[in-house]
């Protein structure tokens, strides 16, 4: 699994537009794209930050995806943004779920 944080830190003046440009990207995963999920989310402490977090199945559909027209879209909002955009790519070797968290508690109990 491979997830992609970008972060956006948007001109004050300039943030209803990249909301509206970041909710006209968003659409819920379809088959065959190896898109498994994808978020956006404001800073807590900074309304003007976004965070958009994906999930890809493997490098060759994250690729296929960073050399469409949607990311072009993601691309181009550099102009409404007080930062040059951040991207981070985290290649994923093992998932574990909620088992662990409840293992670790009884451990330490």
């Amino acid at each position: 699994m491979i997830i992609v944080r970008t972060i956006l830190n948007t001109l004050p003046e300039k943030q209803k537009e990249v909301i509206q440009t970041l909710l006209s990207m968003v659409s819920p995963p379809a088959d065959g794209t190896g898109l498994l999920h994808w978020g956006i989310y404001t800073d807590i402490e900074d309304c003007n930050v976004f965070h958009l977090i994906s999930e890809w199945e493997n490098r060759r559909h994250l690729n296929r995806h960073l050399n469409s027209d949607t990311f072009s879209v993601l691309l181009g909002t550099k102009s409404l943004l007080s930062k040059p955009i951040e991207i981070y790519i985290h290649q994923v070797a093992a998932v574990e779920n909620i088992d662990v968290v409840y293992a670790v508690r009884k451990e330490s109990s």
